[in-house]
């Protein structure tokens, strides 16, 4: 297993990596493929901390990093930051790669003096990198009520007492959501790739789950037309 920096010549082998593991996860289909090839030329993306896995003389992972921020709650701006997409080839997911990965990445941003991450995942699985409910450092998710406690919106503390006596709402990077301010750039840029069939599942967000759930009780194909 190696880890190192990803490198131009190799965008497409990870854009397709990334398109493989979120395909018909969160959605039929996926954006993540087209958020990362955007995400590049953003100006809060870091490039140092942009890591490609490899095993078996391919590469089987990628995670990148981005700037973001924290509004707090006596009005200014706090600096913090955060990552995704992470992905795993799906022929290695479950076998502990995505968190050798990310713990190497976190060591690195943590090299870097980057104080505190925030994102939004499974704490099931992140839990083991060492992140816990944003909520318990007074860290508010940005379209969801005050005092709900949202179970997929997670921090983490790089430096000890970094948010220590603050309270603020984060908001993620506006370049997280290029896929959805731009379906017809994203549909033309998956034309790019080998063909995949879209596909509702229970297993999706909401919207779609519910969509999935419909199409199966009235014996409808799951396919998107």
């Amino acid at each position: 297993m190696n880890i190192r920096l990803e490198q131009p010549e190799d965008y497409r082998e990870v854009e397709n990596l990334t398109r493989e593991a979120f395909w018909n996860v969160y959605r039929p289909g996926c954006t993540e493929h087209y958020v990362l090839n955007q995400y590049r030329g953003n100006p809060d993306f870091i490039p140092e901390l942009d890591f490609v896995m490899e095993e078996d003389d391919k590469i089987i992972g990628h995670v990148m990093f981005s700037k973001a921020e924290i509004i707090l709650d006596d009005g200014p701006h706090f600096p913090s930051w955060t990552f995704g997409p992470i992905s795993i080839h799906p022929d290695y997911k479950s076998k502990g790669y995505g968190l050798k990965l990310l713990n190497y990445a976190i060591g690195k941003a943590r090299e870097m003096g980057i104080g505190i991450l925030c994102m939004e995942g499974n704490i099931d699985f992140y839990k083991h990198a060492g992140f816990d409910l944003a909520s318990k450092l007074n860290i508010h998710y940005h379209d969801m009520p005050r005092d709900e406690e949202v179970p997929f919106f997670l921090a983490q503390e790089l430096k000890s007492g970094y948010f220590n006596g603050l309270a603020g709402t984060y908001c993620p990077p506006k370049g997280y959501f290029v896929a959805d301010e731009n379906q017809d750039a994203l549909e033309a840029f998956d034309k790019i790739f080998p063909k995949k069939v879209k596909e509702y599942n229970e297993s999706q967000l909401p919207p779609f789950a519910e969509k999935a759930k419909w199409l199966r009780e009235h014996g409808y194909s799951l396919e998107l037309k």
